[in-house]
């Protein structure tokens, strides 16, 4: 731990020693809130310690300290990279600092500490004002307080008192001490680690972020790449970069070194990445289509686990403008590893070993070699949708709807396929249905399972389920078709049986459940 003055990190952001890597996001604070920074360290309250990279090799690329174009470190001199705490560096740099001028477009604005604001623990002292509406008597501009010409005019003409005032606060800034943690080293990988647990919440995806940027910003820009990829695949759910660039990343080191790990693809080099990186384009589309065709999912969101694109990738991985192709004995060994990890929750812990294990297997898979993909277990009983609750963003309640799905449910009074892409695509619970409402299981006093277990859920128009509202079930016979066949086919679909129209909830879960658990069981092989 160091401490800082404000003037050192003034001074330091100027020459150069101070800086901010290419895997920060941009400076987003408003003026206002920069304003409330001012006022904490005037007040002393907690602001929090910033975390230092210090390192004697400057990075390839690095960013800008929001609006200011920073000098180039001077020559042998060590450089302080901002792993935490950049929003209020740039913050505390933009507000003391007079030697530049803001050179990208910014809503930027001077702050000031307001003479005429009453004294109290919550309201701020300081204010964030553009040029026209600053006023002398009572706006004082925090810019002069290091430059003592520019203190000097401000102050002139002003009484005792108000300068006794404004040199208290002056005397604040000038005597604060920021607290710094320094990590000294030149190991990136300690780096990442380091980034990924302070900045990340330990989220593995976004080292490989970090490590993008100064492994190819040089020879490469990947991001630039990235862009045009995510805005291919915008329909299925890259709606721009920013988070998905980590999934891309992941897909490129799988594909490239067979391993998605932060290790792997530090290890890459930007002109392999360049010369190859049609393949790992035509791997990431390809599997988008696979996921669409196979499982309907339409969007990334669509997916028990977002990861499973990655392997996915390395089996469609082709050079060129070659077409992937697969027999029909692939298909159904990658089909059974996608129902298996979706069950199994492959990837809610050991991601890192699982991918490996599945890139690895996925790649034999496609050289025509020996594999055991997929051949892990995965227990399927009905209490897996007996005890689950419905909820959109439930790995569980994702991998029971792609699940439906494949069994190309109809509606329930046209008895017409329902519009799988849109209500998917969508991901909007109106679009699914309690075949057991609530409200009837309530009046009813059915209460020996919760209404929204999976077992009552299934898919229905928003039409048909306004329709039907919270009638009893065996009410729902006279909206359906008249042929017999007609609404068995209906409720086959829906992995249902007439039971429904009994309205004993009871029976018809639980029966319903030991359904499902067949269909899960087929889809995983098992």
């Amino acid at each position: 731990m160091e401490d800082f003055s404000i003037r050192t990190i003034v001074e330091a952001v100027s020459r150069g020693q101070i800086r901010i890597p290419a895997f920060q996001r941009g400076f987003v604070w408003d003026p206002e809130r920069v304003a409330y920074l001012m006022d904490s360290i005037y007040k002393s309250y907690p602001f929090g310690s910033l975390m230092f990279w210090r390192t004697k090799e400057q990075l390839k690329f690095d960013r800008d300290l929001g609006p200011f174009k920073l000098p180039d470190p001077k020559e042998d001199y060590p450089v302080d990279y901002v792993l935490d705490g950049q929003q209020r560096v740039t913050s505390i740099f933009g507000v003391f600092q007079t030697d530049m001028k803001p050179e990208i477009a910014t809503d930027w604005l001077d702050i000031y500490f307001d003479l005429s604001a009453e004294q109290t623990a919550q309201d701020s002292q300081f204010v964030a004002l553009p040029p026209d509406q600053v006023q002398k008597d009572k706006h004082f501009p925090l810019k002069t307080l290091f430059d003592t010409t520019a203190y000097r005019a401000a102050t002139e003409g002003m009484d005792v008192d108000r300068i006794k005032r404004i040199d208290d606060m002056q005397a604040i800034f000038k005597e604060t001490k920021i607290p710094v943690q320094v990590s000294k080293t030149e190991d990136k990988a300690t780096v990442a680690i380091i980034f990924e647990r302070v900045n990340r919440q330990g989220v593995e995806l976004d080292t490989l972020q970090l490590l993008s940027a100064w492994t190819w910003s040089e020879e490469f820009q990947l991001a630039d790449q990235f862009e045009d990829l995510a805005d291919e695949l915008r329909p299925f759910g890259f709606a721009g970069v920013g988070g998905d660039t980590d999934l891309l990343l992941r897909c490129c080191s799988a594909v490239l070194a067979g391993d998605a790990s932060p290790k792997a693809l530090m290890e890459l080099n930007g002109a392999q990445v360049r010369d190859q990186f049609d393949t790992v384009t035509n791997g990431v589309k390809h599997a988008v289509d696979y996921l669409r065709q196979n499982f309907q999912a339409q969007t990334l969101t669509n997916l028990p686990f977002v990861t499973m694109l990655v392997p996915l990738a390395v089996f469609f991985a082709v050079p060129g403008n070659k077409e992937a192709s697969y027999t029909g004995a692939q298909r159904d060994k990658i089909n059974q590893w996608f129902w298996r990890t979706a069950f199994a929750r492959r990837y809610s812990s050991g991601v890192l070993r699982n991918l490996k294990t599945d890139i690895a297997e996925m790649a034999a898979l496609r050289d025509g070699k020996p594999t055991t993909l997929g051949e892990f277990d995965a227990a399927i009983d009905p209490d897996f949708f007996l005890t689950n609750n419905f909820s959109m963003g439930n790995v569980n309640t994702k991998t029971f709807l792609l699940m439906l799905a494949t069994r190309k449910p109809e509606s329930f009074i046209s008895g017409q396929p329902i519009g799988l892409a849109e209500t998917l695509k969508a991901a909007n619970r109106s679009e699914f249905h309690h075949m057991m409402p609530k409200d009837f299981l309530k009046k009813s006093k059915q209460e020996d399972y919760g209404e929204n277990i999976l077992a009552n859920l299934c898919f229905l128009a928003r039409a048909d389920n306004r329709k039907l509202g919270g009638a009893a079930p065996s009410m729902y016979r006279a909206h359906m078709p008249q042929e017999q066949a007609k609404v068995d086919s209906i409720l086959g679909t829906a992995v249902a049986t007439d039971l429904l129209f009994r309205d004993a909830y009871k029976p018809f879960v639980e029966k319903r459940a030991n359904d499902l658990t067949l269909i899960a069981k087929s889809l995983c092989a098992i």
